[in-house]
């Protein structure tokens, strides 16, 4: 198994609330790396959160922590709202309310939001297994009614 630096998962959270659950898109690099990508970064040396993505209604993108140049943990993912959601109104409350949930992210669950967030009428669900080192989730919103609108799946670790 795979040793985790004791501040790693301090940084993770950090960075994810100074860029997409925070800033949203205002967090954007103005020049990413890949073409037609949106990129987001936070930096507290010794490390740089990079989060790289590609699409919006369905996304698909990295996050990467780098300590001292190389690379030590990623996470990649995939998912969004419902094919179905074309009205534009629940779409942006959909990925408004996302925001609020992942800002509730804790050091000790790092990867996305909370286990559980309800505000509203939504309701936000993460279920993972695993550690900071490896793990794998599926993140949903839904009314209250049961009526999915949300899906993601995500999965990554320590690198070796």
């Amino acid at each position: 198994m795979s040793s985790i630096p004791h501040d790693l998962a301090t940084f993770l959270v950090e960075a994810k609330r100074r860029t997409y659950a925070g800033l949203d898109d205002d967090a954007t690099v103005a020049a990413p790396l890949l073409a037609g990508s949106k990129q987001l970064e936070h930096r507290a040396p010794p490390y740089v959160y990079r989060d790289i993505y590609f699409g919006m209604g369905f996304f698909v993108g990295q996050e990467t922590v780098s300590r001292d140049d190389r690379v030590v943990w990623s996470m990649s993912y995939s998912g969004g709202a419902r094919a179905e959601i074309t009205d534009r109104d629940t779409f942006h409350a959909i990925y408004k309310f996302l925001r609020q949930a992942l800002l509730a992210v804790r050091a000790e669950e790092s990867y996305r939001g909370p286990r559980l967030f309800e505000q509203a009428d939504m309701i936000y669900r993460n279920e993972f297994e695993g550690s900071l080192d490896r793990f794998h989730g599926i993140e949903t919103i839904s009314r209250q009614n049961g009526a999915l609108l949300y899906e993601l799946r995500y999965g990554g670790g320590l690198l070796r």
